[in-house]
């Protein structure tokens, strides 16, 4: 078993990097955000692993996070969803974002994934919702603020801003997404519609 791989990054592709170390070119896939990441020229890097065997073949998936792994080995526990679905799904949201859709139903995002359609998003909302609302949001990221992980529809502090979550999911935007950029703003006295529009200006700025 191979928990981890330092070394340096020699290649980049769209979907793995090889990291080279003792003179072993360990080829180890990756997500989309880890890709935008790292680099190669000598770039140190170190990558936690799992390993995927199959009958026919042996691959390496690689985090930059222990709690990006955690949250890779808690998708890939429900039924239907495959080491390569669950790494599409952290190419399209990084963990805390993925923890936060699970908390709030949101299955329009966690559905973003390649592969992961509408059913399979429902399940791993139903299976993870109380093991993840156990995980410490430390364990993710630990320069996150964990304010925001826990801030589900519930948790919205006032009527404005609920209204405000309610028009940006009316307007298409996932429910984790709207509820994270309501509370990440300064808007304890405003209006909803003052709300909406630095939501709606933050929103288009990402």
């Amino acid at each position: 078993m191979i928990s981890y791989v330092k070394g340096n990054v020699v290649y980049l592709s769209e979907n793995y990097i090889v990291i080279e170390n003792n003179g072993i070119g360990y080829n180890i896939q990756v997500s989309e955000n880890t890709i935008r990441k790292v680099s190669v020229n000598n770039n140190l890097v170190k990558i936690y692993t799992y390993m995927n065997v199959k009958e026919d073949e042996v691959s390496l998936f690689g985090f930059l996070s222990i709690g990006e792994l955690e949250i890779f080995n808690k998708l890939i526990s429900v039924s239907g969803v495959g080491p390569k679905g669950a790494l599409s799904i952290l190419s399209v949201m990084n963990p805390e974002d993925v923890v936060l859709a699970i908390i709030s139903d949101d299955i329009q995002a966690l559905s973003k994934g390649h592969g992961i359609g509408k059913k399979i998003a429902q399940r791993i909302a139903l299976e993870l919702k109380d093991k993840v609302e156990a995980f410490r949001y430390s364990n993710i990221n630990n320069t996150a603020d964990s304010s925001v992980l826990n801030n589900n529809m519930s948790n919205v502090d006032n009527e404005e801003k609920r209204d405000a979550v309610d028009a940006l999911i009316a307007l298409g935007f996932g429910r984790s997404e709207s509820v994270k950029t309501v509370m990440e703003l300064e808007a304890n006295n405003l209006s909803s519609s003052s709300i909406i529009k630095l939501a709606l200006k933050k929103l288009s700025s990402k």
